[in-house]
């Protein structure tokens, strides 16, 4: 059963990896949007690994099937030309600088974790689906309140955009 999990583990890995290089790396918006949700689904997926069904749905209806769809909306409404910015390949110093900035943080993080025991809390605590609503209706309902209002108000942007620049504004 350990093989099996290795297994999956490791296609999910390939999921995320994948998609976050076509979201980073696609000239297209529209492609840079399903890596997004490749790597999302990915991530869902690993939710399901770690025996969190209810995050790994939660994964899927908010960031998949909300946010994700937000930002293809503002992307379909604020369209550039096909001449514009995004057209335009990025020089290869930049490139560099990019792969170095990566690397070093990367070999940073990576020398830490490996020089530095991270101790042990134990076994973690199931917190039940009953008390975990009570938890995101109480005491962190104001979160919730700020992540709709900055939903909103990036779509309103968007809408904004797009009916300027149809208005030749």
């Amino acid at each position: 059963m350990e093989n099996i999990a290795k297994i999956v583990f490791g296609f999910y890995t390939l999921i995320i990896l994948g998609g976050s290089l076509v979201a980073v790396g696609a000239k297209s918006l529209v492609r840079a949007m399903v890596g997004l949700i490749a790597t999302l689904m990915g991530v869902a997926g690993m939710y399901m690994l770690l025996n969190a069904q209810f995050m790994a749905l939660m994964q899927i209806l908010i960031y998949v099937g909300a946010v994700c769809v937000l930002i293809f909306f503002a992307i379909m409404l604020t369209r550039a030309d096909a001449g514009g910015e995004e057209a335009d390949s990025a020089p290869l110093r930049q490139n560099l600088l990019a792969l170095t900035a990566v690397l070093s943080v990367g070999g940073i993080l990576g020398w830490l974790v490996l020089t530095r025991p991270l101790a042990t809390t134990g076994t973690p605590v199931e917190v039940s689906i009953e008390n975990l609503g009570l938890g995101l209706l109480g005491p962190y309902g104001l979160a919730f309140e700020l992540i709709s209002v900055v939903l909103l108000v990036s779509m309103a942007g968007a809408v904004l955009l797009a009916w300027e620049r149809r208005n030749g504004k």
